[in-house]
């Protein structure tokens, strides 16, 4: 089908930026649709889907005559009741690119256009990966700080070095409770938001988490606040304390930009530039706009593309055979059930807000996850629900390649895992937690520490081959009480 010059663009809910609706398509119709049955299909957060149907009714208001929004069962019942065929970008999890596709044979849907709310188009990615095997985050990052000129100093990068992340691991500060940065900017409701809530109160749907005060912006404007606050006030104390957990501060000096990227509403260019423009002007730290720009233009565009480029069938990996269901305590968000200091702050963060950081994700939700064996698939469909910012695409390569190391190591080089020293380390959790991380085994055994060993035993062929965890291995069999241990951690059904 020929698209006309005057065919409407249907935005998805992860779509809602001026990248998408603007350009060259500024004089296009838009077609907005909330579908019950996507907002039913799982258990989603409560507060993921205030921020989705806030962002669809907020973008209906900014974008004024130019867009519709239809109320509809599904997506189908929307278009047919349109009644025009529309013209869509490529949405961003390969179900919806399916189903895209049949649209078109329907004739629903003209033209299918390429992403423009990435950095990178995915066809330049497909001509970087080539025939590679194995993928390094590395290389894709320097490329890309190559080709968008960002940090750079012709052709080296600015400071003569790449990387500075031996200056971002900072433990949380001695003796203070919060990092004292300044407040994250915070979007003020309004009288959307106020229906919304009372729409979903009505639409009584199987949520998990608890509502709350919307935390993240859901507009272009916002975004652009958002931004520039975290930019002017947050940026210069990021990179150092980017690694630490304190308990009395969720949002210790993250950029909180998660949710506007993934809607479509910030791009990652602009996030990227501001960035750099704060290192020129000598308002920020090299390390810390290092840092972020990695976290964006690095780590954020490579999950995207390995996304595509593994493939749906890269969810059913599962190379280290974890079979255990996830608990449900974890699925409940029932944090006040857990014992353990770090676990249970990270339960709530997620129960309350439906956010945590990277290093919470990884090191503390992940790391148990890994040590006890919960199946990586249930867990990357968890991890996409109860997460605000967490769409389909996010996930799997986040969970199954680098939390969970299920895909074998073809994205990380070893398992991400620890004991409780790493924990002590980098949070204030161990203090005042029931669990002692120096111990093993015993009624307070720390269940990282001990669930570390059953980790290392129950995987050792596979560690001593791998040259990064060889260690942990020969240290694991000059352990006298070893076997303890594992009968502890076998008969373990509380954290």
């Amino acid at each position: 089908m020929t698209t006309r010059d005057d065919t409407p663009l249907w935005l998805f809910a992860d779509q809602l930026g001026p990248a998408v609706y603007g350009g060259e398509h500024s004089h296009r119709e838009i077609l907005l649709v909330e579908a019950t049955s996507a907002l039913s299909k799982r258990p989603y957060h409560r507060q993921k889907l205030h921020l989705v149907l806030s962002a669809l009714r907020h973008a209906e208001r900014d974008l004024g005559d130019r867009a519709t929004l239809i109320k509809a069962d599904t997506y189908t019942d929307a278009l047919e009741r349109y009644g025009r065929p529309v013209l869509v970008h490529e949405p961003t999890s390969h179900a919806a690119e399916q189903f895209v596709h049949r649209l078109k044979k329907q004739k629903l849907v003209t033209d299918v256009l390429p992403t423009p709310t990435f950095a990178l188009p995915r066809a330049e990615f497909t001509d970087w990966a080539g025939d590679r095997a194995r993928f390094r985050m590395e290389d894709f990052y320097r490329d890309q700080r190559r080709r968008f000129d960002i940090l750079m100093d012709g052709p080296d990068p600015v400071g003569r070095r790449w990387n500075y992340d031996e200056e971002n691991r900072e433990p949380p500060p001695k003796k203070q409770a919060t990092l004292g940065a300044p407040k994250p900017y915070q979007p003020r409701e309004d009288d959307i938001d106020e229906q919304v809530r009372s729409d979903l109160d009505r639409m009584d749907l199987n949520t998990v988490g608890v509502d709350g005060p919307r935390l993240f912006a859901v507009t272009p404007t916002e975004a652009k606040r958002a931004l520039t606050r975290f930019i002017d006030h947050r940026l210069h104390i990021f990179g150092k304390y980017e690694d630490a957990i304190m308990g009395q501060d969720w949002a210790m000096s993250h950029s909180l930009l998660s949710v506007p990227l993934n809607l479509g509403v910030l791009h990652p260019l602009d996030a990227v530039h501001a960035a750099e423009d704060a290192y020129r002007n000598n308002d920020a730290p090299l390390a810390a706009v290092e840092g972020f720009i990695r976290q964006i233009l690095g780590w954020r565009e490579y999950m995207w593309h390995l996304y595509w480029h593994f493939g749906p069938s890269y969810t059913h990996n599962n190379k280290l055979d974890a079979r255990t269901r996830l608990p449900n305590w974890w699925t409940n968000l029932d944090a006040d059930t857990v014992t353990a200091e770090c676990l249970r702050h990270a339960l709530a963060g997620v129960r309350d807000r439906g956010w945590t950081h990277h290093i919470q994700r990884l090191m503390v939700l992940g790391n148990h996850a890994l040590q006890r064996g919960y199946n990586p698939r249930q867990l990357t469909d968890w991890f996409a629900t109860a997460y605000v910012d967490g769409f389909r695409w996010v996930m799997p390569t986040n969970v199954i390649g680098m939390s969970q190391h299920a895909d074998g190591g073809k994205l990380a080089t070893k398992p991400y895992t620890s004991g409780g020293a790493y924990i002590n380390k980098m949070s204030d959790h161990c203090g005042d937690c029931e669990y002692d991380p120096k111990k093993r085994l015993g009624d307070d055994a720390c269940p990282f520490t001990a669930g570390y060993w059953a980790f290392v035993h129950r995987h050792r062929d596979m560690l001593a081959k791998n040259n990064r965890t060889q260690r942990a291995v020969s240290s694991m069999d000059r352990l006298k009480d070893l076997d303890a241990v594992l009968e502890q951690e076998r008969a373990r059904t509380h954290f």
